[in-house]
């Protein structure tokens, strides 16, 4: 973890409910700037729910969230979504060209084509998509498209990165690439990211710190060394050994 004095993001006896019913409950949750948390969990634990809070696309029932040290409800939307960037499970990309896609978020800040072209060349070579980039949406790979969703995203050099399970519908080896080019970035970049898995390998391959999300629930927080050697509670200490 990259040492910092205080939390980007806090969150602080935060509950989610949908209806009535709770849906997710974090007691005490810190990400640091610079830091990679990777919040694992099985499906249905909640772990969407936890971004999307953070995203600030969910309200929650109660608690108190807070960025570079100011109350959630003291920024307006558009000023805290022009810090951060979302990657989704699926790639969501628009029709059009890889180059189209990319430059799209910068387009939609008034950058000019030239200047937005120019910050896109980077990523292109980073994510391996120089020679695609000119090719249709449409004729990606899989693997290709959820690349170029990462390349949108970072191109516009958030504060926050969210990335919720952007490997989940590759098939392994895919993922694997994918996974460890992800890795590189952002650790060269020392890029803040929350990431959203339910594979605790990959949440030990790309998080400085892991956070363990059961039944809605952030049950332990820690190194994944720590969390293997010290689970805090028998739901810890089995999800665990289910994923080993």
């Amino acid at each position: 973890m990259k040492e910092t004095s205080s939390p980007l993001l806090e969150m602080h006896n935060v509950l989610v409910k949908r209806g009535k019913k709770p849906v997710l409950f974090v007691n005490e949750l810190a990400l640091y700037a610079g830091e990679v948390l990777a919040v694992v969990g099985p499906n249905g634990a909640g772990k969407s729910t936890l971004l999307l809070t953070l995203a600030r696309l969910i309200q929650p029932t109660q608690g108190k969230i807070l960025y570079k040290n100011v109350p959630m409800d003291e920024w307006d939307d558009l000023s805290y979504r022009r810090q951060m960037s979302i990657v989704f499970q699926e790639p969501l990309l628009v029709d059009g060209t890889v180059m189209d896609n990319i430059i799209l978020g910068l387009r939609l800040r008034g950058i000019s084509k030239k200047e937005a072209v120019k910050a896109m060349q980077p990523w292109l070579e980073k994510l391996n998509l120089s020679e695609i980039a000119k090719r249709k949406v449409s004729q990606l790979s899989g693997g290709e498209a959820h690349r170029v969703s990462l390349a949108r995203a970072l191109v516009l050099e958030p504060q926050l990165l969210l990335l919720d399970e952007p490997f989940s519908a590759l098939d392994p080896p895919s993922r694997l690439r994918l996974l460890d080019d992800l890795a590189g970035l952002l650790n060269h970049n020392h890029r803040t990211t929350l990431f959203v898995t339910h594979h605790l390998k990959e949440a030990a391959r790309l998080g400085d710190r892991v956070a363990v999300l059961l039944d809605g629930v952030v049950r332990q927080v820690g190194t994944m060394d720590e969390i293997e050697r010290h689970p805090l509670d028998n739901a810890v200490t089995n999800f665990v050994a289910s994923e080993i």
